[in-house]
């Protein structure tokens, strides 16, 4: 019988209990430990050969799942930010861009995030495997939530409904990605303050 691509070899986790455990608890294994290595030493000593020991998932099943390294990092790195990026849903727009940008700013610049999000989108310009995977899983992922979030503004009628909210995704999210290549420009709270009042007193109905 062929083996099966989408689960883990035999053996692997037999430390947490005998037979072959789910392909999903394995993979999320997978993740949180490759997470858990980003933001507690940086992505240059990431290898494959690290993560099957700190995982005791074989090589073999990590390169079924991720072609490359850069692939396997950005997916590790999404889900260790991935709670904490969350987008809320008070019903105050204002509000609640105020908590996603703070939390955003807080993970590029106090915490090792912001340096693996950059040499990963570094690494991505040579690695195609990688720049699709940071298409697919991050970029438009965060820009999906962001425009859900804001299309319900509209539905309430706190954004005009002539505004493209994409745009407002880019005027955003690309201001603070901005300010983090400019080191004498930091990402403040009085600047997200600013660029939140500033873009909303411009589009909210008159």
């Amino acid at each position: 019988m062929a083996n099966d691509t989408n689960r883990p070899t035999a053996g692997e986790g037999s430390g947490r209990g005998r037979g072959r455990r789910p392909a999903d608890e394995v993979r999320a294994d997978v993740l949180r430990t490759v997470g858990e290595l980003l933001l507690g030493e940086g992505i240059a000593d990431l290898t494959f050969e690290r993560v099957a020991r700190a995982s005791g998932v074989s090589k073999t099943t990590l390169y079924k799942w991720w072609p490359s390294r850069g692939a396997l990092a950005l997916d590790g790195y999404f889900h260790a930010v991935e709670d904490t990026l969350a987008f809320p849903d008070t019903g105050d727009i204002r509000a609640d861009l105020l908590a996603q940008l703070r939390a955003f700013a807080q993970v590029m610049t106090r915490t090792p995030g912001g340096r693996i999000l950059a040499e990963l989108i570094g690494e991505s310009q040579t690695d195609q495997d990688l720049a699709t995977a940071y298409r697919k899983l991050y970029s438009s992922q965060r820009r999906r939530l962001a425009g859900e979030r804001l299309h319900r503004a509209q539905e309430l009628g706190q954004i005009r409904a002539d505004v493209d909210v994409q745009i407002l995704v880019d005027q955003l999210w690309g201001a603070v990605y901005h300010r983090l290549l400019i080191p004498d420009e930091p990402v403040t709270d009085d600047f997200i303050v600013g660029l939140v009042n500033n873009l909303l007193d411009g589009v909210r109905p008159k």
